[in-house]
């Protein structure tokens, strides 16, 4: 058995349909489980609904009603017949959720974005599995929900790992092809939807890959493979034939977009090789990430995150930062749910670099201003280094200046300001 799965870049249109079509052709003998993201920006336009229905504006219908042409109008591209059955299909769907709309009576934000959300990748999976049955590629269409159990977290389901493994095992043909969709999960208690956190799709494959002992997990990209840099922001870039498990998870945890921080951590367990290929390439090697090597080729690595907030704090009273002190500053990061991103501190100031996901800062500052002095810096850069030589560095940190420095190993952190 292997895993391959597909992002939205790479279905977010019939072309890219036929081409997964094309890469499925390519292994169709072999056992497989294909986990499919929701269609381009489906995603964040259901989002939009979300924040819409919240909010009781009208034109939440109007959004969906967007939302749905523009699937039916890749599926058109996609299937000559207007009686084929994928049409009956995506009209229950929409049917579904304008049912889930009209009879739900919850606001909490979390349960309700889980429930609308998971309709990009039940959209996807429909569409893209219809189609492969069209084109003489035999599988199985599962929804991923009666297999990935959670707890109720919603937004970032926490993985019942013996619940899910079962479910897996019971569902999955061992010599066959199922497709599934990335993302999504259900609570173990009343099977409410639930999803596993953006980009979650790549720990789908993992949790699929773990349950079943897969031979290895392939994420199509559309990039040649893992780079040493986003090529977006900097415009020499190498490819990383290999990475070993552990420089692959540092490269996650600070914030490698090609990969998943928590994809890693079970296929490390069983030693499952992750390949990153290109997706308009699918002979090309790309990236492996295994045994082996921290880095092959060895070269510095650089991750880019921008529009992040540093925080610095110090004592009202001239008093030193004490843990009570820096105890509180932590409670409050978490009830105020910001992600924080690097933490400094000596004996009179704490600083922390935070990405404020979930626009709650000025009720953070409100309660940081009742203990502390507080100083703003927002719209920062944070780069992580990895293995970076000086010319690099310096390259880098060129026209910004560096708010603050931390070094430790082979990874070099730096919060910078451009001086425009």
């Amino acid at each position: 058995m292997k895993v391959y799965k597909f992002g939205g870049a790479s279905v977010k249109d019939a072309n890219g349909v036929k081409q997964v079509v094309h890469i499925l052709k390519l292994i169709q003998k072999e056992p497989l489980v294909i986990v499919v993201s929701a269609m381009g920006k489906t995603t964040n336009a259901l989002e939009e609904v979300v924040q819409c229905y919240l909010s009781d504006d009208p034109d939440c219908e109007a959004h969906i009603s967007e939302i749905f042409s523009k699937h039916l109008s890749i599926t058109r591209e996609l299937f000559d017949q207007p009686s084929h059955p994928v049409f009956t299909a995506i009209t229950g769907l929409r049917q579904g959720l304008s049912d889930f709309i009209r009879q739900n009576k919850a606001k909490d934000h979390a349960f309700v974005y889980d429930q609308i959300v998971s309709y990009g990748e039940l959209l996807s999976t429909t569409i893209v599995s219809h189609y492969c049955s069209e084109s003489g590629i035999d599988l199985s269409w599962l929804d991923v929900r009666t297999c990935i159990k959670t707890d109720a977290t919603y937004r970032e389901g926490v993985v019942d790992w013996t619940a899910t493994q079962k479910a897996i095992k019971s569902a999955i043909n061992p010599k066959g092809m199922t497709l599934t969709q990335g993302f999504l999960g259900s609570e173990n208690k009343h099977n409410f939807t639930t999803t596993l956190g953006r980009e979650g799709s790549d720990y789908t494959a993992a949790i699929f890959a773990y349950c079943l002992n897969a031979l290895s997990v392939t994420i199509w990209k559309d990039v040649p493979g893992v780079l040493s840099a986003d090529p977006r922001f900097f415009s020499e870039t190498v490819l990383l034939e290999h990475i070993s498990y552990n420089e692959a998870i540092e490269l996650a945890f600070y914030g490698a977009s090609v990969i998943h921080p928590k994809t890693l951590q079970p296929l490390q367990r069983k030693e499952i090789p992750l390949f990153v290929r290109p997706f308009n390439d699918p002979r090309a090697k790309g990236t492996r990430v295994g045994i082996g090597p921290d880095l092959k080729p060895l070269v510095g690595c650089i991750i880019k995150k921008e529009q992040q907030v540093l925080i610095q704090l110090s004592a009202l009273d001239f008093n030193f930062m004490m843990e009570d002190h820096i105890g509180n500053v932590f409670k409050w990061l978490h009830t105020y749910q910001m992600k924080v991103e690097l933490i400094q501190n000596s004996a009179i100031s704490f600083s922390v670099c935070v990405d404020n996901k979930y626009n709650r800062l000025p009720e953070l500052v409100a309660q940081l201003q009742k203990r502390f002095k507080v100083l703003i810096h927002p719209r920062v850069t944070l780069l992580t280094l990895r293995h970076a030589p000086s010319k690099m560095i310096q390259s880098a940190t060129k026209g910004r200046e560096v708010l603050l420095r931390q070094e430790s190993g082979d990874t070099l952190q730096l919060v910078l300001r451009s001086m425009d």
